[in-house]
């Protein structure tokens, strides 16, 4: 990496920094609590639908394109899905 990259990057990290201070600020301003949303949530009754039909591979494959994961932590996702469904029934 050459200076100019460093000094890039640099820049970025301290305008993310100052991004979440003003973030940390206005969720306590407004008596807000972050809370991170599951990853695949949006898609959470696709999934399930899949999984009801034995479809893992392409549950697998619809986490993946939704949440960015990659292969293995899809996969893990899904057989967790997968165990709380079948624990449902």
């Amino acid at each position: 990496m050459d200076s100019l990259e460093r000094e890039r990057l640099s820049t970025l990290m301290k305008q993310v920094h100052l991004l979440e201070r003003k973030v940390d600020f206005l969720l306590q301003h407004l008596h807000l609590e972050y809370q991170e949303e599951e990853p695949g949530l949006m898609v959470r009754p696709q999934i399930e639908a899949l999984l009801k039909q034995g479809k893992q591979i392409e549950a697998i494959k619809l986490y993946r394109l939704e949440t960015g994961l990659g292969l293995k932590e899809a996969k893990d996702a899904i057989e967790k899905i997968d165990k709380e469904l079948k624990g449902k029934r």
